[in-house]
């Protein structure tokens, strides 16, 4: 039986794009959609509740138009009737925004995933025409914060004016500041979803519902399993996971979270591959640094799991 696409709760992962050698296409990279593909499985499989294509993670700013409408499609043929795609519609203008959330619906996707308006510092006003326009789509959206990357910050008074509209279900919480959950639910009822890795144990200890997460890249189960012991009120057994995984998970919240990202799921043998311009290789520190925190976390996860003898 399909989900209901009523919430968008649950861990759904941004996804990680892979790419292959190919010299004829944009920076001699070729979306590679098979490997995508098994990836988007390989999330299901090991309990994630979906996926969220076209995000930041995605590099979609990177694609070309036929790019970024196919990765939606792949997705929404892989997971089929197992889980939820959330797709990321973000635009410099409400206009693009609504172009791809059209296309998104058009395509079997079951939620939007969308920015304020990108590459420009939106008025109040702006942001919830923004918002209007997109919920006329008829999709449930998950609204996301990113105040350090798009200089608009939806502060929670900003939050309940847009929370208001039709369609709006979720917020996407990456300012990193903890204390947004209590003061965004005095004012409007909308599902609070950890947006930074680094801070799921604090947001949902405060009552976050979903986790819009990069790391379950690497480390679907381990992370699935963390949600759902902090749903539980089983914040012990929770931290004892997350501890493991804070370390690298603080990556997330970083310049350089895609290439981190993608190289811990090298380490632990995913592929993560290159990233298209703008984004480069890491710096050989950073290298190193990201191979030290990825190689603790899995010594520490395989000897938390070790049977006691």
């Amino acid at each position: 039986m399909s989900p209901e696409p009523t919430d968008l709760r649950g861990v759904i992962v941004a996804t990680a794009l892979p790419y292959k050698e190919n010299p004829s296409a944009p920076a001699g990279l070729e979306v590679d959609y098979d490997r995508f593909a098994e990836h988007c499985d390989w999330l299901i499989g090991n309990g994630c509740r979906g996926v969220g294509p076209n995000g930041s993670l995605g590099e979609y700013s990177s694609l070309t138009d036929a790019e970024r409408r196919k990765v939606i499609q792949v997705a929404v043929e892989t997971v089929g009737d197992r889980g939820v795609v959330v797709a990321g519609v973000h635009g410099p203008g409400w206009h693009q925004a609504k172009h791809w959330a059209e296309l998104a619906a058009e395509d079997g996707a079951h939620g939007l995933l969308s920015l304020p308006p990108t590459m420009y510092r939106a008025s109040d006003a702006q942001v919830i025409e923004h918002y209007a326009k997109l919920s006329e789509v008829g999709l449930p959206i998950m609204i996301y914060n990113n105040p350090i990357d798009t200089k608009v910050d939806l502060r929670p008074d900003l939050v309940a004016e847009i929370a208001a509209l039709p369609n709006i279900s979720a917020i996407k919480e990456f300012s990193g500041d903890v204390r947004r959950l209590f003061a965004i639910k005095e004012l409007c009822d909308i599902d609070v979803v950890a947006g930074a890795d680094d801070v799921l144990f604090e947001l949902m200890a405060d009552g976050a519902v979903g986790w819009f997460a990069g790391f379950p890249n690497v480390f679907p189960r381990e992370s699935v399993e963390i949600y759902e012991h902090m749903l539980a009120g089983r914040f012990v057994a929770a931290r004892e996971l997350y501890k493991h995984l804070v370390a690298v998970f603080r990556w997330d919240s970083r310049v350089e979270f895609v290439q981190a990202i993608k190289l811990s799921m090298d380490l632990v043998g995913r592929y993560g591959g290159p990233c298209r311009p703008p984004r480069g290789p890491l710096t050989a520190e950073h290298h190193a640094q990201v191979t030290a925190d990825t190689g603790r976390a899995v010594a520490a996860l395989e000897k938390h799991r070790a049977p006691a003898v």
